[in-house]
This record gives structure tokens, C-alpha cells and sequence, in this order.
């Protein structure tokens, strides 16, 4: 089981560089009407140009196998965020922090490097749909990952990358990682790590990076938290043991989210002390003294696996999941579907 982080080195080479502004965005997304802190890190205003260098990096893990169709598919998707769904062909990319720097007329300008693994630089270079989707996808994960919005008129500098691509080091989860590859341990530990604040986004970013630097604020708890829709007990049984953390697989079907969660071993005698807590970003199950389930979605993807206790095939659900839109805790329902095992979780 792989439930753990690895600490990963980065010397990202060159791809191609392009640039666009952070625009004023519609009247929809008024969340964004003023300039825009980003990670506490530099402030970007309405208007200022930001660029965007693609790059390449071997120890970033490689897309899973798929098929042509499956690529074409991805490719095409209207919105690789927002319509993910679990079985999909995806892309892992490494966005970093922004870096102040100066455009070619010496202007105030933002960068960000979006790191790919190198396999798909081949591909890149001889099919131009799929250097789109590439950039898209970097768009896409930026502004997930920083509440920015990116306009979609970009130019193209010639110059392979603006300023220098920096070294760092980034925890990666291991499942991300095909079997039988070298940065994919055997085993892995649990990783304690500091969490990221509460928000809600369409998704965020599949590698988060080390920053010993800057100090992460608390997350919220208790009345700062989204009010769910019941409340759990402690995930031990009377003896005070852990409860075992099942599997859990899901699906989109039409507008609704299915989360199907193995629970072979529920009987009806279990069911008056089985909780489901369901939030906007978190699913919260007790059934003592058979199981219990925290999957907290506003966790960065390292800790995600490692706090929740998930299998490798749940590890990589969970992942797709982030990127799935929040769940409708107003419709919710819950299904306890005797004669799969499963409890069905349709929101």
C-alpha cells in the first residue's frame, strides 16, 4: 500500500515559454474585482502580464497509460478540471509559486513554471492540438491553484523560458507513480505535513512544494468549518481499536457524483450507530465497529492519502475526486446497498 509521499529533486529544462494577462474577470466571478494575493508570495494586479513557462522534468510523474481515444478525449474535454472523472487519461504538472520579474519593456510581470513530465515533449513538439492542451491545462492549474483568472489571448515570446527555471524539491504522492518505477517505494510512510487553509476551488495542484520558508496558516476548525449534514463519533471501537478504513471507488453519472464505498461487512445491527457527515469538500463516515472514512478534499494532494489511510487504487479515486466539482450537500442522499456491500453516497 501506498499511501505516503516522496521527497523529489526537480532541475526542470526549457520548454517554450508564452504570456497573457491576468484580466478583470466577469461579473459571475466577482470573487476576483480586486488585485489578488497569491500565496503569500507577491501580489497580481488586474492587468498585469504574467508568463508561463512550460518545462520539462523526468522525476515528474508521467501521465497513466491510455489509449489514443482516451488522450483525444482528454484532449478535447471542455474543461479537464471541472469534467474529470475517475477512469480519464490525465496529466500531472508541478505549478510553482509566482516569481516577480520584468517584461521586455522592463514592466512589472509574474512568472510561473508548469513542469511536465519529459515523455511528453515529443509529442508536443510534432502535434500542435496537443502543445494546446498542454497550455490549457497549465492555465487551468493556475487559476485553480491561485484564484487568478488567465486570458486566453496569449502570445509567444521567442525565448525557451523567461528568466530561470529554479531547482526545489517537492513531496509527490507515491501513488501518482506507475508501478515498477524508481521513485515509487515499496513501502511508504505516513508523512506529517503542515495543512493548507480551508477553500473552495475547482482543484488545485497535483504536487505540492517544499517551502521551509514560509509558514502555512492553520486550517479552520469547528464553527470555522462548513456545517455538515450530521456528526460522527470517534473513529475507534469500544475497545478503543482503529476502525478499518475501506475502500472506496466513484463515478459522475449525468450532473450527479456517485461515491460507491466498500463496506462488505455492515450489518443491519450496525447501521443505528453508522454517521455520515457530508460537506461541500468532505465526506465523514463512522460505522462502528466496522469502519470509518474521513476523505477531506481541501487537503493538498500529499496529505490527503496518508491522513484518510487509503489503498493505493482509493488514493488515485480520491485524487480525480478533488478535481470533481463540490459535492451538493442540499440533494445528497446516501444508499446502503446490502447486496454489493457498498454504501452509495449520491450527491
Amino acid at each position: 500500500m501506498h499511501t505516503g509521499t516522496v521527497s523529489v529533486a526537480l532541475a526542470p529544462s526549457p520548454g517554450f515559454c508564452i504570456n497573457m494577462h491576468h484580466y478583470h474577470p466577469p461579473a459571475s466571478r466577482t470573487r476576483l474585482d480586486r488585485p489578488t494575493v497569491v500565496a503569500n508570495t507577491i501580489t497580481i494586479p488586474v492587468g498585469l502580464k504574467v508568463f508561463v513557462n512550460v518545462a520539462w522534468d523526468t522525476n515528474v510523474p508521467p501521465p497513466p497509460h491510455g489509449s489514443e481515444d482516451a488522450i483525444q478525449h482528454a484532449m478535447h474535454a471542455h474543461d479537464a478540471l471541472a469534467d474529470a472523472n475517475p477512469e480519464d487519461w490525465f496529466v500531472p504538472v508541478l505549478v510553482s509559486e509566482p516569481r516577480e520579474d520584468r517584461d521586455k519593456a522592463g514592466k512589472p510581470s509574474a512568472v510561473f513554471d508548469c513542469v511536465y513530465n519529459a515523455s511528453l515533449k515529443s509529442r508536443t513538439l510534432r502535434d500542435p492540438e496537443f502543445k494546446t492542451f498542454l497550455i490549457e491545462l497549465a492555465f487551468q492549474r493556475i487559476e485553480a491553484q491561485t484564484a487568478l483568472v488567465l486570458s486566453r489571448e496569449i502570445g509567444t515570446p521567442n525565448i525557451p523560458a523567461k528568466g530561470t527555471l529554479l531547482r526545489r524539491t517537492v513531496l509527490i504522492p507515491a501513488a501518482l507513480y506507475p508501478d515498477g518505477h524508481p521513485l515509487r517505494p515499496s513501502t511508504s510512510a505516513a508523512v506529517s505535513l503542515t495543512e493548507k487553509p480551508h477553500q473552495k476551488q475547482r482543484g488545485g495542484n497535483l504536487i505540492q512544494e517544499i517551502d521551509p520558508n514560509v509558514s502555512q496558516p492553520v486550517p479552520p476548525t469547528g464553527a470555522d468549518r462548513p456545517k455538515g449534514i450530521f456528526k460522527g463519533p470517534p473513529a475507534t471501537n469500544e475497545t478503543g481499536a482503529p476502525l478499518t478504513t475501506p475502500s472506496f471507488s466513484w463515478l459522475k453519472t449525468g450532473d450527479t457524483l456517485c461515491v460507491r464505498i466498500s463496506v462488505p461487512n455492515l450489518t443491519h445491527a450496525d447501521i443505528p450507530r453508522a454517521t455520515l457527515d457530508l460537506e461541500h469538500r468532505r465526506l465523514v463516515l463512522r460505522a462502528p465497529p466496522r469502519y470509518a472514512l474521513d476523505l477531506d478534499l481541501d487537503l493538498p494532494d500529499a496529505q490527503i492519502a496518508v491522513r484518510a489511510g487509503l489503498d493505493d487504487p482509493s488514493a488515485r479515486q480520491a485524487l480525480a475526486l478533488k478535481r470533481a466539482r463540490d459535492f451538493d450537500v442540499d440533494r445528497a442522499r446516501a444508499e446502503w446497498r446490502v447486496a454489493e456491500g457498498v454504501l452509495a453516497v449520491l450527491a
